[in-house]
């Protein structure tokens, strides 16, 4: 019975292996022109800022990548998730951390359902997808719902979302999924 439970988590293990891999290549070739490839973590080039609709801040901004990725534009503080052909799922404003990723490209790295932020808030659905000066950044939701904005005097790197907000990530961002930060 020992060896027929290894062999099945070996199995497992593997089936996982090529799922993360195929995920991670899907991401790559994925990546707008002149971009390099999704690096997790790190961005491998600089993003130049996006031309916006003045008439609609909400429209998917121009030169933020092709294919299905998460957009997350600092200086509005939103978030798209887009469907191959930039078709947006989803658009939503969040709550910025007191530490900003660098415009590029990255690839989602880790998740956790639920843990305690470093600022105390219990949060669910944490995406993340980059690192700064050794602080993690990604997207997540506070468990009682709050969206207020970080002590400016910690360096954290939770973007928050509202819980319903939270969820549509959790579904569409998941290991390997390009996000890319623009300006």
């Amino acid at each position: 019975m020992a060896s027929s439970s290894a062999g099945f988590v070996t199995g497992l293990t593997a089936a996982a292996m090529v799922t993360v891999g195929y995920l991670a290549h899907q991401a790559s070739v994925n990546v707008p022109a002149g971009l390099g490839q999704a690096h997790p973590g790190k961005p491998v080039a600089a993003v130049s800022k996006a031309p916006r609709d003045q008439r609609n801040p909400a429209a998917l901004p121009a030169g933020s990548g092709r294919g299905e990725r998460v957009v997350y534009s600092l200086d509005d503080d939103r978030v798209w998730l887009v469907a191959p052909g930039d078709k947006v799922l989803r658009t939503f404003v969040v709550t910025p951390s007191t530490v900003d990723p660098k415009p590029g490209v990255y690839a989602v790295t880790s998740r956790s359902n639920r843990i305690t932020g470093t600022d105390g808030t219990l949060i669910e659905h944490v995406v993340r997808f980059a690192s700064v000066d050794s602080v993690t950044i990604g997207f997540s939701a506070a468990v009682d719902g709050s969206t207020a904005a970080p002590d400016r005097r910690t360096r954290t790197g939770g973007i928050r979302e509202s819980r319903a907000d939270g969820d549509a990530m959790w579904e569409f961002a998941t290991i390997g999924q390009k996000v890319v930060v623009i300006r």
